[in-house]
């Protein structure tokens, strides 16, 4: 079967400086007319050729962004809702996941081997990091497809199953807890050990904690967690804006942490 040959147009001629030409006029990406000139109709019209298939690439750039572009966008969008340190999570996972492998395509460009391909480092992470990773790629792309930059995401078929199960912890038995408390006795961190021991906090429940939601006179002493700390710019910041409505509780004291408490009390500084 023998190949299409070219047509090639019939240009029209112009001398410049004594030498003819062959000349056309193209529309670019801007919509401004542009000429073009060969020594030959042949040359000329490889040139037009070249000139719409950067046309076409400019159109195409301007339409849909890079994956980086889009991604830095969408975490735009989304800091308006969440909180701060919900919002350094995922800028970090999305640096890493998924920026660093597909930053530099462009959002209709990506396919879903190339967001499996991007999964397969994340799959050696915890399973919780693969399921956050999985869900930003998810809210990402179909976010695009939402705002008709793209048409279909590359993600509806990417399994949210994947990454290294947790291991299971173990519970500390009386013998350690009474070995590390000895040692850490009448040291800064033993009313922080006594109440993550004792009260169950987080560690940014602890650091938070201060002795106007500390209740040791009640019939039956508690505590209430109403503020967490973090950090912002690497300065910490206490916050009464809590993760979730069940982070907000009051939790009862037993006798060895209300005795301990009693001794911390100091009610010009907070606990930790």
């Amino acid at each position: 079967m023998g190949r299409n040959k070219k047509v090639i147009p019939q240009y029209g001629t112009v001398k410049l400086n004594g030498i003819e030409y062959y000349r056309t006029r193209i529309e670019d990406a801007d919509g401004k007319r542009v000429a073009l000139y060969g020594k030959t109709a042949e040359e000329l019209y490889e040139k037009v050729e070249e000139a719409k298939r950067q046309i076409k690439d400019a159109v195409f750039r301007r339409s849909t962004p890079t994956v980086e572009e889009y991604c830095e966008k969408w975490l735009k969008m989304q800091s308006a809702r969440i909180r701060v340190t919900t919002l350094t999570d995922y800028s970090s996972k999305v640096k890493n996941y998924i920026v660093a492998p597909l930053g530099h395509k462009y959002m209709a460009e990506v396919t879903a081997d190339d967001v499996k391909m991007a999964m397969v480092p994340v799959a050696q992470k915890s399973s919780s990091v693969y399921r956050s990773v999985n869900m930003l790629f998810k809210c990402i792309f179909n976010s695009a497809v939402e705002s008709n930059i793209i048409n279909v995401s590359p993600c509806q078929r990417v399994s949210a199953k994947g990454g290294k199960p947790q291991k299971d912890r173990e519970s500390l038995t009386d013998e350690p807890v009474e070995k590390l408390l000895a040692a850490i006795k009448g040291l800064p961190p033993y009313v922080f050990v006594m109440l993550g021991l004792y009260a169950g906090l987080r560690r940014e429940e602890i650091l938070a904690l201060q002795w106007d939601c500390v209740f040791l006179d009640e019939e039956a002493p508690y505590l209430s967690v109403r503020r967490a700390w973090h950090s912002e710019h690497n300065r910490p910041v206490i916050s009464t804006e809590l993760k979730t409505k069940a982070t907000k509780r009051d939790i009862p004291l037993p006798d060895q942490l209300t005795e301990c408490l009693k001794e911390a009390n100091n009610p010009q500084h907070q606990i930790m």
